[in-house]
């Protein structure tokens, strides 16, 4: 018999065949697209950024190109195919946006009336969220401080995290006066979807599925793929190890927890075109222009054109040819997805990858382009070959923009005068990293391929900003920390601690989460803040806040008592000291999970060699060695494994579950 390699590469081939022996026709119009997706798409493969992949073209409602790349199931020899669904990610916003406003055709839901009129358990310690609008969730200008990360990715779909979203939330403050600024933000859209269950008295998939997937014909589109049976998905191989993980599955439906073909995301596109099926003529001109907010064209050029769950509903470039351009990107931890639309024109583009490295925005971007040029919507762009820049001297007005930034983590931006050049670092503890360095010239700072930023003061904050040329759009790389007049300090030290997470559910994804082992960071230069995840100002001897309104994914800290010792909640997670661990011995090791369901922790006091010996079906056991790094996780290892002294052991499962691990030499 054939092995299972052979018989893969026999299938591909075929593929392959069938495809050039016309199986799969299409107009020679669309020869320069389809090969810059081959070639692109490959290239990703080849190198490691992605496993599988799949893209389609449409035009005038009909796919006009569909191909699937590389291996679906690599044990069982399938391939993908144009059938083949992937986790879309963010591109589910664009979905939930759609469902609010046919609630709005309905008269049920007005975009400007408070997000509470619609929750009224929707509450926070800031009393600003009473301003936050419907639209404002769905164009990312709520203020909200970004994601409840906490077991929203993972093995199966968590029923408790509209809950859990809405718990975190009313403890946290907003990060900007709502309306103030556009900072992409994913718990706007879990709002979004819970007011599409509360008005319309169905769960929002079955809403989803009534109102768009049916009359769209999206027969291919619904749950992630961790909730599907008896479909073909592409898996998702760890590029290191190999390692298949388990189907992901994603709880936040609304924020980022679809799934599609590419073929599917083209035709919902195309329902933002004149041809749209589903909206009214109002909605559909609500859905396809800019939402922008008060911070918008403060920048040099235009920043990015947030729709209603669009990342853009123009691009300048494409503008300036009379060409409306509409996209949305996606990323979750195993897959990244784009799809960019004409609707003008009822041209789509769809990428989708298997890889969170993936390049599915510059692939779709670049078929989009193919595709324009091609119908002669736009010149081909010739890239010229130039000379590196050379410094120039940077002015004396510029020397003020030294010092320390945000972009969630601490940064210090640093000028050498001598040498016309700026260097970028990243700061954890002690560690002081160069990230980026820049020279001066014409106004702008260039590195070393040529991307181009500058410094702005903008109402009284300072910001470095990047320029995207692909794109001809401004975006915030992070915004100066204010020097604080009066700043405090907290209750307990903060400086080179680490902190062991508590509340981990076994079917947590190895993604998207805040980690199980962290550290938190004092800086003697940047006195009243703490690094804990991100960086954060000190409010009081027991919290932190946010401290720029210009970053999304931001967090907050509050220190409580937990029988007698100080554990930290850092937004929706929670954390004990790590030298409050137990020992792990020689021997076997019993641990039960207590009526809370936190899951427990033990730290080895001698190398040794561990196994798991007692684990209920959705328990798990993992190893992480002393700095924090991931060695074993039964939910992809089995057999032993060999843990250095100081390693921690991760004990997960439901309350009252009985896990074991058992230390030899």
């Amino acid at each position: 018999m054939m092995n299972r390699q052979l018989i893969a590469w026999l299938s591909c081939f075929m593929l392959v065949a069938a495809r050039a022996s016309g199986e799969e026709s299409r107009p020679d119009a669309y020869e320069d697209a389809v090969k810059t997706a081959r070639s692109e798409i490959w290239q990703d493969i080849n190198t490691g950024k992605c496993g599988s992949a799949t893209a389609a073209i449409m035009e005038n409602g009909q796919v006009v190109y569909a191909e699937g790349f590389g291996m679906a199931d690599r044990e069982e020899g399938i391939p993908v195919d144009k059938d083949t669904i992937f986790n879309i990610g963010s591109v589910s916003k664009v979905y939930v946006a759609a469902s609010i406003m046919l609630l709005v055709d309905d008269g049920k839901v007005s975009l400007d009336k408070p997000v509470a009129d619609y929750l009224p358990e929707f509450k926070m310690a800031d009393e600003r969220y009473k301003k936050i609008t419907v639209r404002m969730i769905l164009n990312h200008t709520s203020g909200l401080p970004g994601t409840a990360w906490a077991n929203s990715s993972g093995f199966k779909y968590f029923d408790r995290y509209q809950q859990d979203t809405i718990e975190a939330l009313a403890r946290a403050h907003l990060k900007h006066e709502p309306g103030a600024m556009a900072v992409y933000c994913n718990d706007g859209f879990t709002l979004a979807e819970m007011i599409v269950e509360r008005v319309s008295g169905k769960k929002y998939i079955g809403f989803l599925n009534e109102r768009i997937l049916a009359p769209l014909g999206l027969k291919s589109t619904g749950l992630s793929i961790g909730e599907l049976k008896g479909k073909s998905v592409a898996a998702y191989y760890d590029p290191e190890s190999g390692k298949r993980h388990p189907p992901e599955a994603l709880s936040v439906l609304g924020a980022g927890g679809l799934s599609a073909t590419a073929e599917d995301l083209c035709l919902f596109a195309d329902a933002f075109s004149n041809q749209n099926q589903i909206f009214t003529a109002k909605s559909l001109a609500e859905m396809t222009r800019a939402q922008p907010s008060a911070f918008w064209g403060k920048l040099r050029h235009p920043d990015t054109s947030f729709g209603l769950g669009w990342d853009m509903t123009e691009l300048p470039r494409y503008k300036a040819n009379g060409v409306k351009v509409m996209g949305k990107t996606g990323g979750t931890g195993n897959y990244s997805s784009m799809i960019f639309t004409v609707p003008d024109r009822r041209i789509s583009v769809a990428v989708i990858e298997s890889g969170a490295e993936g390049n599915a925005v510059k692939v779709a971007l670049d078929v989009l382009d193919a595709v324009l040029v091609d119908k002669k919507l736009i010149q081909k762009e010739e890239h010229a070959v130039s000379a590196p820049m050379e410094p120039q001297k940077i002015p004396a007005e510029e020397l003020k923009f030294g010092g320390y930034y945000s972009s969630g983590k601490l940064a210090q931006i640093s000028f050498d005068k001598d040498k016309n050049a700026v260097t970028v670092y990243a700061l954890q503890g002690e560690e002081k990293t160069p990230k980026l360095s820049l020279i001066y010239n014409g106004g702008y700072y260039y590195d070393k391929d040529g991307h181009k930023f500058y410094f702005a003061s903008i109402d009284g904050k300072d910001y470095l900003a990047a320029y995207s040329p692909a794109l001809q759009t401004d975006s915030i790389v992070m915004q100066r920390l204010d020097a604080l007049k009066n700043p405090r300090s907290l209750k307990t030290d903060m400086d080179g601690k680490q902190w062991l997470r508590r509340n981990v559910y076994p079917f947590e994804g190895l993604y998207l989460a805040p980690p199980p082992v962290a550290k938190s960071f004092l800086y003697k230069d940047v006195p009243g803040y703490v690094d804990f995840g991100t960086i954060k100002m000190i409010t009081s001897p027991d919290s932190a806040t946010m401290p720029v309104g210009s970053m999304r994914d931001q967090t907050e800290l509050s220190l409580f008592d937990q029988d007698g010792t100080t554990w930290a909640r850092v937004s929706e997670t929670i954390y004990s000291p790590a030298d409050s661990a137990g020992a792990l011995k020689l021997g076997r090791n019993p641990v039960k999970i207590g009526a809370h369901g936190y899951n427990e922790w033990l730290k080895t006091d001698a190398d040794m060699v561990l196994g798991v010996t007692t684990r209920p079906d959705q328990g798990r056991v993992s190893v992480f060695l002393p700095d924090g790094s991931g060695k074993y996780d039964s939910a992809l290892d089995d057999g032993e494994v060999f843990a250095p002294k100081g390693s921690f052991v991760e004990f997960a499962g439901r309350p009252d579950d009985l896990l074991a691990v058992t230390g030899r030499k």
